[in-house]
């Protein structure tokens, strides 16, 4: 993206706060990560980004380490993956998978239908700053930290009297990394800075203006020659002494102050066009933000920052244990309870999105920004099966609706793509995505069947732009997306297939990601008709037949989907009382496998209900019952969402402190590392996001036809409040509780129509009167689910359900409402 372009998007961005800027709150305490001692591996550095650059502080005094990332810098050039063999092998292995020959429709599948070109790039570090501090070994009194409050690093210590101080940002308004270096004592600033770089053949020049460049371009992969061009550039501005650059090494002597600044850029313009001037973009950047007094670029960076972070607050409790290091406070959480440890992780999780999602970038990937490999696990791609969903599953309900933007983008960019993948491999209209794409949108099916044969990566994408319509009411958005709701629901009815047991429509082949079956004695995942499936398709039909209405269009297919819905199988409630995960009765007790794909309908999706469905609502909890909790960080955050969902405070927090264990250099060990990323093991930040989401499920959802306040508190959050957060209609709430009941509650409008609240305690309020009926307001509207077929040996459990009051508030655009707890 242009610089011009660039800035429009922030300025653009700035005005569009509307509703939020004139009313950004204050955060009553202090949100931040802090250490006693420098970082000794990246996962205990600290992350900062800008959507577009990354950084990770080491806050190392001898020699600083600032590992750097620029979210363009990926493997390869632009290109699809499409295998054409698999138009002819896609109807033997659906033939195998019928004549119940699971392996070899899986092996078949592997040989003759996964890409034979690539399985993706690799998204790549750009290199790292180091900045050497000659004497500064001699150090005493560290402290290090990150401000989640102006995200920026702070690294302080003393050397033979003198205190040191550095203060970086990477700045979202001038979009460079900038490190300002002060002392306690005149003329004591004395460093030598370079750039390096892990990738091969990189020039590295010092140049004009004391300025050092480092030039590079992105490596070959599974022979694909990498074309993606990057350059980075370093220069200081010092007050006091002198500087010099030569041989790659700015050095600056004896000053007072100084500030290091660092610019990356790429000549990547979009996934089909990588013509772009790196080398004048870089330039570009550095000097119009050399322009700026550091003073002058912090203030701007961090009110922009702060437009997004202020407009949600959580409060659960005082800050207990401050002198306590972060990573200590995570090593104690079983037995501290410490309240304000999980504000500050949530808080950190929308932080993270914050600064590696912003309008005009690319969506966070797999680990968002951050990443000091050229070939990181999984290629650091968008896995599209549960981990790039569940990296913006806070993003409505946090109050970061803008920051879809990127992810919207991908979309649209994939259903490009997808339509030439659905025409090669499947003879077919509409698009297709399987389960994983990259910065050039590649849809084909990638890596091995097992995995790789899931063609519903579209459906599954396709339910976030509905998602943001019912956040926002927006019909002009709707009817932006509209094709391509219409064309991933096109391709499924085209290739969609009855299945010779029961006659179901069903998707073949396929899998519920990434677990195998005991159809095929535990050997293959590879199968038809998988619930999880069922219900993608379930939720993208529907959403295109209410699309459609909304809009005054395709009623004719709307209609023809509606009969193609009869036609599919209901959810299947197996003998041990389970949802069932396949269309057969295979599933295993014993299995706690982390994907728990099946569970889709309960969370993100709204088919399950201890309302509506109660019988599907206990199912799932026994199914969620015997996978148990611990599991890999990014499994955790996501069962936080469904115990939250199964209206179990108690035990959605027992996820929470299962995700809150410290992993320091365990490799199979599921939770956080010491500066909060999530630990798959190893780092991938769904997990953070997913938490992020799910504690406010907890405290708030509004998936059932209504917004139920306080549906999962845990006992031990007895009394706080929580202010900003966003309920489906376009109703913004501020809600405080005192002995887990609630005290007040403020609801802001932004789009009028009837706000709908359960409360397991009464309310009062003007205008507030018991609900009756259907909820009048559209964006709140309940899909009808058919009844599920039961196992005859299933024991079901009664679905206790609370005595709730339900109440109806009627309500004007921009208009706020005071109700308090009786």
């Amino acid at each position: 993206m242009s610089k011009k372009k660039w800035f429009g998007c922030l300025l653009i961005l700035m005005s569009a706060s509307n509703i939020h800027a004139q009313k950004a709150q204050t955060s009553t305490q202090e949100y931040k990560l802090w250490y006693d001692c420098p970082a000794q591996v990246w996962t205990e550095a600290l992350p900062l980004g800008n959507g577009r650059l990354g950084a990770m502080v080491y806050g190392t005094p001898g020699t600083e380490q600032i590992q750097l990332n620029e979210e363009t810098i990926w493997a390869g050039r632009p290109n699809n993956n499409a295998n054409p063999n698999a138009l002819e092998y896609i109807p033997k292995v659906r033939e195998l998978v019928f004549a119940g020959k699971y392996l070899e429709a899986q092996t078949l599948a592997t040989e003759k239908v996964m890409a034979k070109t690539n399985s993706g790039m690799p998204y790549q570090s750009f290199g790292d700053l180091r900045i050497s501090f000659p004497g500064h070994t001699r150090y005493t009194n560290y402290y290090r930290e990150l401000s989640l409050d102006s995200a920026r690093t702070i690294v302080r210590y003393e050397v033979d009297g003198v205190r040191y101080k550095r203060e970086t940002i990477t700045s979202f308004t001038d979009q460079v990394v900038m490190v300002r270096l002060t002392a306690s004592q005149p003329g004591k600033i004395t460093f030598n800075a370079q750039l390096t770089s892990p990738h091969q053949d990189v020039m590295i020049a010092s140049e004009v203006g004391n300025q050092v460049s480092l030039s590079g371009v992105s490596s070959w992969h599974e022979g694909l020659k990498g074309k993606v061009e990057f350059q980075g550039r370093l220069s200081a501005i010092h007050k006091g002494g002198k500087i010099a650059c030569a041989d790659g090494i700015l050095s600056v002597e004896n000053a007072n102050e100084a500030v290091v600044y660092v610019s990356i850029a790429t000549n990547f313009n979009n996934y089909q066009d990588i013509t772009g001037n790196q080398v004048e973009r870089a330039q570009n950047y550095l000097s119009q933000a050399m322009k700026h007094s550091f003073a002058e670029a912090k203030q701007k960076h961090t009110d922009f920052y702060r437009n997004f972070l202020t407009r949600v607050s959580l409060d659960l409790g005082a800050n207990k244990f401050e002198d306590v290091t972060t990573d200590k406070r995570v090593e104690n959480f079983k037995t501290t309870n410490d309240a304000h440890l999980v504000a500050t992780y949530f808080q950190f999780g929308r932080y993270l999105l914050i600064c590696s999602s912003q309008p005009g970038g690319q969506p966070a990937n797999l680990q968002g920004i951050w990443n000091d490999k050229l070939f990181p696990s999984w290629d650091s791609k968008y896995t599209c099966n549960i981990n790039l969903e569940m990296n913006y599953w806070p993003s409505e309900v946090t109050n970061l609706t803008e920051l879809n933007d990127p992810l919207f983008r991908l979309i649209k960019e994939v259903s490009e793509t997808g339509k030439e993948t659905a025409k090669i491999m499947y003879g077919a209209d509409g698009w297709v995505l399987h389960h994983n794409t990259d910065i050039w949108r590649i849809t084909g099916a990638l890596d091995k069947a097992p995995s790789g044969m899931w063609p519903s990566g579209g459906a599954w994408l396709c339910r976030h732009l509905w998602e943001h319509y019912l956040y926002t009411g927006d019909v002009e958005f709707l009817r932006s997306v509209y094709p391509i709701l219409k064309e991933s629901g096109r391709f499924f009815d085209e290739t969609m297939v009855q299945e010779p047991v029961h006659n179901w429509l069903v998707v073949c082949p396929s899998n519920s990601p990434e677990n195998v079956h005991s159809g095929s004695k535990g050997e293959s995942t590879t199968a038809a008709g998988c619930t999880m499936d069922n219900q993608l398709i379930f939720d993208l039909w529907t959403t295109i037949i209410s699309a459609s209405q909304i809009l005054g269009t395709d009623q004719e297919f709307a209609t023809h989907l509606q009969q193609r819905l009869q036609e599919m199988a209901p959810m299947q409630i197996g003998h041990w009382g389970q949802l069932q995960e396949w269309m057969f009765d295979w599933d295993d007790p014993n299995d706690v496998h982390r994907h728990v794909s099946h569970l889709y309908g309960l969370f993100p999706s709204n088919q399950i209900s201890p309302y509506r469905t109660p019988e599907l609502f206990d199912a799932a909890r026994t199914s969620l019952i015997h996978r148990g909790d611990p599991s890999t960080g990014w499994s955790m955050g996501w069962k936080v969402c469904l115990w939250a969902r199964l209206l179990d405070g108690d035990h959605a927090y027992k996820l929470i402190t299962d995700q809150l264990t410290l992993v320091r250099n365990e490799k199979k060990k599921g939770g956080t590392y010491p500066n909060l990323f999530d630990a798959h093991p190893p780092f991938q930040i769904d997990g953070n996001f997913g938490c992020a989401a799910g504690i406010v499920e907890m405290l708030m959802q509004s998936y059932d036809g209504f917004i139920n306040l306080l549906p999962a508190l845990p006992s031990l959050w007895q009394e706080g409040s929580v202010k900003g957060i966003i309920a489906r209609g376009g109703f913004e709430l501020d809600l405080s509780w005192k002995n887990g009941q609630v005290e007040r509650l403020v609801v802001k409008s932004h789009k009028g129509g009837n706000c709908r609240l359960r409360s397991a305690h009464p309310l009062t309020g003007k205008g507030l009167k018991q609900a009756k009926g259907e909820n009048p307001n559209a964006l709140f509207a309940v899909p009808e689910v058919a009844k599920p077929l039961i196992n005859e040996k299933a024991q079901l459990n009664k679905v206790e359900i609370t005595k709730t009051y339900l109440y109806d508030l009627p309500t004007k655009a921009g208009k706020e409402y005071l109700l308090i707890g009786k």
